[in-house]
């Protein structure tokens, strides 16, 4: 109760604050994300970096065929489990993000690579590494293995302080101030990683219906997008993960399937595909230059550790999620799903969209160009769109595949903080509905701000997620210990692998 009542009040003052003084909130979101950037850059990176090759090692050693949550076999298929997961971070970037950013990266050529314009690899391998394997190792991989080995071998409720247990023991769960303020930051970072695909698809949509029929394109529009998608998001929850949710995954990643099929028939096929590989060579080529980057701070500050701030404040909710639709597998499946599989599907899909856009301004400069610069982000795709046979259509579907992704990140989110609040996997319908609408609250307000509500929204972002990182920093060396003793458990390690006498005194 004590979790609710701060996480949903601080949140409810949020909004009535913003309502009163929209100009104040504004200004302090921003000043304090100067000092996240400034002070937590660097360490995020780190943090990421580690948190990757930690993983890897696990997957690829003897202790990747653990199998996790107390379970012989999966519940879900490997398509539906996938779905499930890609429909988490892909929302975001599949809505706002894939079109625009590859043509960020073309236009002004990262730092990193000398600036300029017009280097095509570098482009792409930036906006790989952002949505690449860093992003989705710090997801869901060695933070889901101590989750999951707290909650189904140990018995305690699903929530972030589960990440603490092997440190402190029971007492984290036992009227803790420190178990309760790593719920509700994780609580409020999950609401601020959310406004980000609402308020992006907000405006996007409301761009995108004033762009093919002349709707005008206004905040009020924008606000009764986010009304409606809150309500799919709202209903989707309500039903619970093996309806709701299962089924907008499964219906989201068929129609993404199909729309990146037909565009890679109606469009540039030859340069999607070399625009994948060479971005992948690039990033690979280039992997520990980029990921360790720290020479033109503000650009950071825009780009790389915005994205890092987002995925690590979305971090523990979805790695609840994660814990619940991966009771069966083995380390290995969990690690290769998440940190490569869904990277590489993610890259791809970038590849299709953002290539597309690449392709036509290089063969007509100012096609796309010239509309992302007047309109911003939200004009890309309807720029993209208009270059290629049956656009129109080509732009509603993309839309409406926007939508169901959004909502699907939604639903997911109000379900797992329903999750944290009770502590169990089948939370009561009005506490999922109820955060779906906080979502959509805390958005408009967000919007409200008006023209540089997209800036105030990415700034919030990274503030929440400071407390978030330090709790996700344990997990880089309990999770290869825990993994050590499930092996044991299980029979996978040898006797003389068996934990030293000290260690055993910790009930892990």
């Amino acid at each position: 109760m004590t979790v609710f009542i701060v996480s949903g009040g601080f949140l409810i003052a949020f909004i009535l604050l913003s309502f009163i003084d929209s100009t104040m909130v504004g200004n302090t979101i921003t000043k304090l994300f100067g000092y996240s950037v400034e002070f937590f850059g660097a360490y995020w990176q780190l943090l990421l970096l580690g948190n990757f090759f930690v993983g890897i090692f696990l997957a690829f050693s003897k202790y990747g065929k653990v199998r996790l949550g107390n379970q012989d076999k999966p519940k879900y298929s490997y398509y539906k489990w996938v779905a499930m997961i890609l429909c988490t971070l892909l929302a975001s970037g599949g809505v706002f993000w894939a079109a625009a950013e590859p043509m960020f990266h073309y236009m002004d050529t990262p730092p990193l690579f000398g600036g300029g314009s017009g280097n095509v690899p570098a482009a792409f391998a930036q906006s790989f590494m952002h949505w690449g394997f860093l992003a989705w190792a710090i997801l869901g991989t060695l933070a889901t293995i101590v989750t999951m080995y707290v909650h189904y071998d140990k018995g305690y409720p699903l929530r972030p302080r589960a990440l603490l247990y092997p440190i402190f023991g029971e007492k984290i769960y036992k009227k803790s101030i420190l178990g309760s303020t790593a719920d509700i930051v994780s609580i409020v970072a999950t609401v601020a990683g959310t406004l980000g695909p609402l308020g992006f698809l907000g405006l996007q949509i409301s761009y995108g219906l004033n762009h093919l029929f002349g709707i005008p394109n206004t905040v009020t529009v924008s606000i009764v997008v986010v009304i409606v998608l809150v309500a799919i998001a709202a209903i989707s929850a309500a039903t619970g993960v093996d309806r709701g949710i299962l089924f907008l995954s499964r219906i989201n990643i068929g129609m993404t399937i199909l729309l990146a099929g037909v565009l890679l028939v109606i469009g540039p096929t030859l340069f999607i595909i070399d625009s994948f590989v060479g971005g992948t060579g690039f990033r690979l080529q280039n992997f520990f230059t980029m990921s360790m980057y720290r020479g033109d701070s503000a650009w950071l500050g825009y780009w790389t550790i915005f994205f890092w701030g987002w995925f690590i404040g979305y971090a523990p909710m979805l790695i609840i999620f994660i814990s619940r639709i991966s009771r069966g597998r083995t380390i290995k499946d969990l690690i290769i799903a998440v940190s490569i599989v869904a990277p590489l599907v993610s890259n791809f899909w970038f590849s299709i969209v953002g290539g597309t856009g690449v392709f036509f301004e290089i063969e007509n400069p100012g096609s796309i160009s010239n509309a992302l610069n007047e309109a911003g982000m939200p004009a890309a795709v309807m720029a993209i769109m208009d270059q290629l046979p049956f656009g129109v259509i080509m732009a509603v579907a993309f839309l409406l595949v926007s939508v169901v992704f959004v909502a699907t990140t939604t639903d997911t989110m109000s379900y797992t903080i329903a999750v944290t609040l009770t502590g169990n996997d089948h939370p009561q319908k009005w506490l999922r509905v109820f955060w779906a609408l906080i979502f959509g609250l805390t958005t408009i307000m967000i919007l409200t701000i008006g023209e540089n509500s997209i800036t105030s929204i990415q700034n919030s972002i990274v503030i929440t997620a400071v407390p978030v990182s330090i709790l996700l920093l344990p997990p880089l060396w309990l999770a290869p210990k825990i993994a050590k003793k499930m092996a044991i458990d299980q029979g996978i390690a040898w006797e003389r692998e068996q934990l030293q006498p000290r260690d055993r005194k910790k009930d892990y």
